[in-house]
């Protein structure tokens, strides 16, 4: 047999040069639920400013939203916070549940994240809720939750020790995430407007899995008062403490305001 013919063809190295890439006014990081099906859908539009960009690593968790489910996600931050490696260069980075805020504690959740990505500033629905309200003067909160009563007394003591008297409460009492994620928006809306109208300065509107971005500045102009939820305040704390301070129309008072950081 004869020898074959080498036909392969050259291949021409050529220049190139570097920017800083995607995220190059801020990169910030996102440790989001296994079962979330909501917030990176959120997180898209709400931070959809030139230069920033999101980075998520998933954790596991149990869809089953108890304290004792909730306090085992302990374990899975600091795996899911390491995904991230540090030469990304996060400005911020955050932890994408508000029941496990509140069952972990916010500290310890902090802590967590600080020993993934040391002196990067963090936080969580929670943590950032509790800056939204500040930044809006709610004193007086009408909290809504998907929670059954166990989770939900507890994030109203959280609200509660840090001065911020939680004067009525809905809830729709669901504990599967999977269901919670398929809550639909007119539901969500007729429920932040049954807790606003009621003796409050604003409304809080718990878990990541509901879809609330397109509803605050709707529940906003009915009520005539502050609205904010789970991934609305976190995105926005996220964008000030990663040094964002764009304002942005469409989502309500929050994102025309700043933080005190």
């Amino acid at each position: 047999m004869g020898q074959a013919s080498d036909t392969s063809t050259p291949i021409k190295r050529l220049a190139f040069t570097t920017d800083q890439g995607a995220g190059a006014r801020a990169r910030i990081g996102l440790m989001v639920l296994e079962s979330d099906q909501t917030m990176e859908a959120e997180f898209r539009v709400l931070t959809d400013l030139p230069g920033v960009s999101i980075y998520h690593a998933r954790l596991a968790n149990d869809v089953d939203v108890t304290p004792e489910k909730l306090a085992k996600m302990e374990a899975e931050l600091p795996i899911a916070a390491a995904l991230i490696p540090q030469d990304m260069g996060l400005a911020s980075i955050g932890y994408g549940c508000t029941s496990g805020s509140t069952i972990i504690g916010e500290d310890r959740v902090a802590h967590i994240l600080d020993a993934a990505h040391p002196n990067v500033p963090s936080t969580n629905p929670l943590t950032a809720a509790k800056a939204a309200l500040r930044a809006l003067g709610v004193k007086r909160l009408g909290l809504l939750t998907p929670y059954a009563p166990d989770v939900t007394t507890a994030m109203q003591a959280k609200f509660e020790a840090a001065g911020i008297n939680v004067t009525l409460i809905g809830s729709f009492y669901e504990r599967d995430d999977r269901v919670v994620g398929r809550i639909d928006a007119q539901s969500i809306l007729e429920a932040t407007l049954a807790v606003g109208r009621g003796d409050c300065d604003g409304v809080f509107v718990s878990c990541t899995s509901l879809r609330t971005t397109g509803l605050i500045e709707q529940a906003e102009q009915v009520l005539g008062k502050p609205v904010t939820a789970s991934n609305h305040a976190l995105a926005w704390h996220l964008l000030r403490l990663a040094g964002i301070t764009d304002t942005q129309t469409g989502f309500g008072r929050l994102f025309q305001m700043q933080a005190a950081l």
